[in-house]
């Protein structure tokens, strides 16, 4: 799984190794820190790429992120593409949970899914609330999930 910074710079650690070493970095320069993550999709045509972002906010310091890009020609219903979303979100989560327990980082599994039902993404909430809290997670959906409906939103070409 290829990840990359912002700045398109490839990580070239595993992703667990990663977020370690930014971690540790971070609270040695005394940051208190959150990590919220968070996947959104797009479909172009035949293809649905999807980006899954980690973000570190410092608090009161701004923040950075971790992007990794993966395309798909498998069509989804909406519903099948936002629960796709929030298990991409919860396969990192679950990877990196130990990390953010070692040291005491507040984790939150952000899902791009609109807590309003005139929405067509909102089909998914109830399955991916209980999906994410089911796996002890904390969750956010729209208009707080950030991590997904801003940053990985960017993130996806």
């Amino acid at each position: 799984m290829l990840w990359r910074k912002f700045n398109g710079d490839p990580i070239d650690l595993p992703i667990k190794s990663a977020v370690e070493t930014a971690i540790r970095r971070e609270v040695d320069k005394g940051f208190s820190l959150k990590v919220c993550i968070g996947t959104d999709s797009q479909v172009k045509g035949q293809e649905t790429e999807f980006a899954t972002v980690i973000v570190f906010l410092r608090e009161g310091h701004g923040g950075f992120m971790f992007i990794h890009n993966e395309k798909t020609r498998h069509p989804y219903s909406i519903k099948e593409r936002m629960l796709v979303e929030v298990a991409k979100s919860i396969e990192i989560a679950y990877e990196l949970c130990d990390l953010f327990t070692k040291y005491d980082v507040d984790m939150e599994v952000h899902a791009d899914i609109n807590t309003n039902p005139h929405f067509k993404s909102n089909e998914a909430l109830r399955e991916a609330m209980g999906y994410i809290l089911g796996m002890g997670f904390a969750f956010k959906a729209k208009p707080d999930a950030f991590a997904s409906s801003c940053c990985a939103d960017k993130a996806v070409n």
